[in-house]
């Protein structure tokens, strides 16, 4: 029993009649771990969980409630799948067509990402109100000029994530996996953007490193704005346009160098 190095599903190890603490005693005497060790992994829990609560994160939990709810929104906006769609014209032969159009085949992509968010818009605000609904003691309204802040950020976070996966797809030219690299990059994407837990979370010198990436700029930072929290503006939108100009300019590249590959194929 000492050899197992992960349980599955340990809520049923707690014990119904039972006080929690008293469950995890006898988890510990089942698993031999010493009343030192046993008070060690106690208190360090308590302490994880106290952080969240007591707001020390500087968040309450109805501010993570919020927050969640703005990440929610956040990723109606920003989500995209060009990478499927390019990879499949590529591997099927259907990109030949567009390239005889005056039109730069982006243009169709975005088209569709932005008509999908028109049709997505009613159940987004239905599921807003019934979050509030059932939770409304986490309502708030930003004011005017977080509003227009956080539209401003969500549209160039969209952008930022569009051109990100869009070059990651320009890689279909060369590989039929072109998928499996954005795989690998939301990886870094689920723990660094602000998707799973805000970046307050983070030990101060990690948060300083991930700051410098575009991650946090593609959840957290437009969430932020929306929540009417602290953040540096400037900083936060200077790192957009920053990072979006530098994969346009790696995407034109791989663009071109593509083509040619594309082309010699005889497509």
């Amino acid at each position: 029993m000492q050899k197992i190095t992960l349980v599955m599903g340990q809520k049923q190890q707690l014990l119904w009649d039972l006080p929690t603490l008293d469950s995890l005693k006898i988890n510990a005497a089942i698993y031999n771990i010493s009343d030192k060790e046993f008070r060690q992994r106690v208190g360090e829990l308590t302490e994880m969980l106290s952080l969240a609560q007591g707001g020390r994160f500087g968040l309450t939990p109805v501010g993570f409630a919020r927050y969640f709810l703005a990440v929610f929104i956040v990723r109606q906006v920003t989500t995209v799948w060009v990478i499927y769609e390019f990879e499949r014209e590529i591997v099927e032969g259907k990109l030949s067509p567009r390239l005889l159009q005056p039109l730069d085949p982006v243009w169709h992509h975005v088209a569709s990402h932005v008509s999908e968010r028109g049709a997505r818009l009613p159940f987004v605000l239905l599921l807003i109100v019934l979050f509030f609904i059932l939770y409304p003691q986490a309502f708030w309204l930003p004011s005017l000029g977080r509003l227009l802040l956080s539209a401003l950020a969500l549209v160039l976070a969209f952008a930022l994530r569009f051109v990100i996966q869009y070059t990651f797809a320009m890689f279909a030219f060369w590989t039929e996996r072109a998928i499996a690299l954005e795989d690998f990059w939301f990886v870094f994407y689920l723990f660094l953007s602000g998707l799973i837990a805000p970046l307050e979370v983070f030990p101060e010198p990690v948060r300083a490193v991930v700051l410098w990436t575009p991650f946090p700029y593609l959840i957290n930072f437009p969430a932020n704005l929306l929540m009417g929290l602290p953040v540096d503006v400037l900083r936060g939108f200077l790192s957009i346009v920053g990072w979006l100009l530098v994969f346009i300019v790696v995407n034109r590249w791989l663009w071109r160098q593509g083509l040619k590959r594309y082309s010699g194929m005889g497509a």
